[in-house]
C-alpha cells in the first residue's frame, strides 16, 4: 500500500510539472468549514459556513488553470464540495457528490480537490453536496479567459457576483431530518437573500441589504447565481434592462430582457448599463412557483443599486416583479436563449445519436413504515423518481470507486431507457390510479460507451402535481434541443429541434407539465450524477447516474484515485 501511495504521489507531481511546463497556472485556495453565528431576521443563529463568511469566498481562475482547493471540515457534519458545472475532464475523483464520486469528508478531516479548468469560461459556483448543507455552504467560481484573451462582448467596467439564496430561522439539517422522518415536504424558507442579505422587506433587516454602487454610463457584468435550495426565482432591476451574454458558463447570443428567470443551480451573466437618471433603484427577487397548491416562500428579497452622486435621501424605485405563477414569462426567458456560434469553446451539435432515452421525472409515494405517522398524501411518505426508479445512494463505497476497481453490488446498470408503463404523463387523473404512484427503490445507472452521443427526453409527470423541475447533469454541458408543454410527441416535436445554435446548459428547468430534450457527448470516463436541483426532491430519490466507459487510449482513461481520497 505504501508503495502505491508513493507511486501515485510521484505520478501526481510529474503530472503537475508537465501541466505547469505547458503553461498551466496553479491556483490554490483553502476552505475552512465550521460553525458561524450570524444575525438574520431578528435571530442569532449558528450556520455551517466557509472561512467565516456567508456566502463563502469567491474563487477566481482562468481557463487552463489547475485549481487546488484544500477543504478542512471543522463542522459537526460530514460533507463534500461539488464544483458545479466543471467538466472534470479525467478528474472525476474531484467532482464531489457524496457517495457518487467520493465518500464524505468526515468531521475533523480534510481533503484537497485538484482539477484543471478545460474549455470553460464564465460563471459557475461551488457548494456542499451532502445533505442540505449547501443552504449556507456555497460561493462563486468565476472563470475568466486566458491572459491576453478577451470576452466576446464589450469589456465591462466591473464584474459583480449576485448570489441568490434562501434562509431559514432554524437548523436546516433538523428541518430536513424531520421532513424525511415524517414523509412530508420540508418547511419553506423564511427569506430569500442577495449575497447573503435578506433586504429591508424583512423584520430587523433594514440595514441587512446588499448595495451596489455604480457610475452613470458605465456597464457592469452581473454574474447571477441561483444558490437557493428549493426555489426558482425571478430577478429584476427597476427601470433597467439587462443583456444576457452567457448561461452556465457558455456564451450566448446577446438577449435583451427586463427580467431573469433562474432555476437552482443555474447561472446567468448579464450586462447592465447604468443608463438611467442618477438615483437609487431596487434589484429584487422572488419565487417562480409553478406547483399548484403547494406551499412556498412568497416573500421578496431586494438589494439596491445606488448611482454615484445620488442624494442619500433618494427613495429607491421598486421593479414590478412577475406573478409567482407567471409561467409564460419564465418560459419566454428560458426558450429565447441561443448559443454564440463560433464563440470561445463552442462546438457544433452532434447530429448522430447513439443512445436515446425517454425519462419521466417527478414525485412518487412510499409506504409509511409501521408504527409511524407520515404526513404525505393519504398517510404515505413523499418520494421521487426517474422512470419509476427512486434512487438510493450506496453506503459502503462510492460508485466511482466501484467503477474503477470493478466492485460489484454497489450499483446495477439496468436503469430503464424508457418508462416501464406508458401513460398520459401530464394528466392529473393519474393520481386516481394508486398503484402507479409508488416507485421502487434502487441504485440503477446507465452505462455508456466512450464518445457516444446521448439524447434524452425529460418528461415531467402529473403524479402528486405538475411542477417545473431543474435537472442538473454532472461532468458535461448539454445542448437544449427543444422544450415545450404537455406530453412529448416525437412525430411533431422533433420539428422544433434547434440544430444550429441551441443553448448549452448544465442545468435545465424542465417546463411545468412539460418536457425538454437534451443531447450530450459522453467523452469523459467516470460516474456522473444527474439529478433534480431542488434538494427537497433530490433527497427523496429524483436522481440517477451515467457510467461512461474508458476510452481506447491512456489519454482517455480515468486515472487512479488520489491517495488521500476520503473513505467511508
Amino acid at each position: 500500500m505504501g508503495r502505491l501511495v508513493y507511486l501515485f504521489a510521484c505520478s501526481l507531481l510529474l503530472l503537475v510539472a508537465a501541466l505547469t511546463a505547458s503553461g498551466a497556472r496553479i491556483v490554490e485556495h483553502t476552505l475552512h468549514v465550521r460553525n458561524l453565528t450570524v444575525n438574520r431576521l431578528c435571530n442569532r443563529q449558528v450556520i455551517t459556513a466557509v472561512n467565516g463568511s456567508f456566502p463563502g469566498p469567491r474563487i477566481r481562475v482562468r481557463e487552463g488553470d489547475i485549481l487546488i482547493v484544500h477543504v478542512h471540515n471543522k463542522s459537526p457534519y460530514d460533507l463534500t464540495i461539488h464544483w458545479h458545472g466543471i467538466f472534470q475532464k479525467l478528474s472525476a475523483w474531484a467532482d464531489g457528490p457524496s457517495m457518487v464520486t467520493q465518500c464524505p469528508i468526515r468531521s475533523g478531516n480534510k481533503y484537497a480537490y485538484k482539477f484543471k479548468i478545460v474549455k470553460q469560461e464564465g460563471t459557475l459556483w461551488w457548494h456542499a453536496h451532502a445533505s442540505v448543507l449547501r443552504a449556507t455552504v456555497y460561493g462563486a467560481l468565476i472563470i475568466r479567459p486566458r491572459a491576453h484573451n478577451s470576452y466576446p462582448f464589450p469589456k465591462p467596467y466591473r464584474e459583480v457576483p449576485i448570489l441568490l439564496g434562501e434562509w431559514w430561522n432554524a437548523n436546516i439539517i433538523d428541518i430536513q431530518n424531520e421532513a424525511l422522518a415524517l414523509g412530508g415536504g420540508p418547511n419553506v424558507s423564511d427569506a430569500f437573500t442577495i449575497n447573503g442579505w435578506p433586504g429591508d422587506l424583512y423584520p430587523c433587516s433594514g440595514h441587512q441589504m446588499y448595495k451596489l454602487k455604480v457610475e452613470q454610463g458605465k456597464t457592469y457584468l452581473l454574474r447571477i447565481i441561483n444558490a437557493a435550495l428549493n426555489n426558482q426565482l425571478f430577478y429584476k432591476i427597476a427601470n433597467h434592462k439587462m443583456t444576457v451574454v452567457a448561461v452556465d458558463a457558455s456564451y450566448t447570443n446577446p438577449y435583451v430582457t427586463n427580467v431573469v428567470a433562474i432555476a437552482p443551480g443555474q447561472t446567468v451573466d448579464v450586462l447592465l448599463t447604468a443608463d438611467q437618471p442618477i438615483g437609487s433603484y431596487y434589484m429584487a427577487a422572488r419565487a417562480y412557483a409553478s406547483a399548484v397548491g403547494l406551499p412556498f416562500d412568497n416573500t421578496t428579497t431586494r438589494g439596491v443599486i445606488v448611482y454615484d452622486g445620488a442624494p442619500s435621501s433618494t427613495k429607491p424605485l421598486m421593479p414590478v416583479l412577475p406573478a409567482f405563477n407567471d409561467t409564460p414569462t419564465a418560459h419566454k426567458f428560458y426558450t429565447n436563449l441561443t448559443s454564440l456560434v463560433g464563440g470561445p469553446h463552442w462546438d457544433p451539435v452532434p447530429l448522430k445519436v447513439d443512445h436515446k432515452m425517454f425519462v419521466t421525472i417527478g414525485l412518487a409515494l412510499e409506504v409509511c413504515p409501521s408504527s409511524t405517522t407520515c404526513q404525505g398524501p393519504n398517510g404515505t411518505k413523499l418520494s421521487a423518481s426517474m422512470n419509476n426508479v427512486s434512487f438510493v445512494p450506496p453506503t459502503g463505497l462510492s460508485m466511482l470507486q466501484a467503477f474503477y476497481f470493478n466492485v460489484g453490488g454497489v450499483y446495477t446498470t439496468d436503469f430503464p431507457a424508457k418508462p416501464p408503463i406508458e401513460f398520459d404523463y401530464t394528466n392529473l387523473a393519474i393520481n386516481n390510479n394508486l398503484p402507479m404512484l409508488f416507485a421502487p427503490k434502487g441504485t440503477k445507472v446507465t452505462k455508456l460507451k466512450f464518445n457516444s452521443t446521448v439524447e434524452m427526453v425529460l418528461q415531467n409527470t402529473a403524479i402528486n402535481g405538475v411542477e417545473n423541475h431543474p435537472m442538473h447533469l454532472h461532468g458535461f454541458d448539454f445542448y437544449v434541443m427543444a422544450q415545450g408543454f404537455g406530453n412529448y410527441n416525437p412525430a411533431t416535436d422533433t420539428n422544433q429541434f434547434n440544430l444550429f445554435d441551441p443553448q448549452m446548459r448544465n442545468t435545465i428547468a424542465v417546463p411545468v407539465g412539460g418536457w425538454a430534450v437534451i443531447r450530450f457527448l459522453a467523452n469523459n470516463p467516470g460516474v456522473w450524477s444527474m439529478h433534480c436541483h431542488l434538494d427537497a426532491h433530490l433527497s427523496i430519490g429524483l436522481d440517477t447516474a451515467f457510467v461512461v466507459e474508458n476510452g481506447p487510449t491512456p489519454a482517455t482513461t480515468l486515472p487512479p484515485p488520489p491517495a488521500d481520497l476520503p473513505q467511508c
